[in-house]
C-alpha cells in the first residue's frame, strides 16, 4: 500500500549535499516526491511510495547522514498520488 512520509531533519543537515544525496537515493528506489532546505536550518523531506520502499529509503538516509542528523520528526499519512518524480525544490 503506498502512503506518504513527511520528515524534518535538523543537525548539520545544510551544506553537506543532503538535499541531492536523499534525492538520488529517492530515485534509485523510486521514491516520489521533494526535498528542500528550510530557512531555520532544517530539511524537510515529503516522500511518497510503497510501505516497504519508505523505510527503505529512511534507513539509507541515515546510514549515510547518521553523524549529521541530530533528530528526525516524521508523519505518516495515506499517500496523495500527486508526485510523478523526486525534486530537489528551493
Amino acid at each position: 500500500m503506498k502512503k506518504q512520509l513527511h520528515l524534518y531533519y535538523s543537525g548539520k543537515v545544510q551544506g553537506i549535499g543532503f538535499r541531492y544525496t536523499v534525492r538520488d537515493i529517492a530515485s534509485s528506489i523510486k521514491i516520489c516526491g521533494w526535498v528542500k532546505n528550510l530557512t531555520d536550518g532544517r530539511v524537510e523531506v515529503l516522500a511518497e511510495a510503497e510501505d516497504g520502499d519508505l523505510s527503505s529509503f529512511l534507513e539509507q538516509i541515515n546510514q549515510h547522514f547518521s553523524l549529521y542528523i541530530k533528530e528526525t520528526n516524521s508523519e505518516w499519512q495515506p499517500a496523495s498520488g500527486e508526485f510523478r518524480d523526486f525534486q530537489v525544490v528551493f
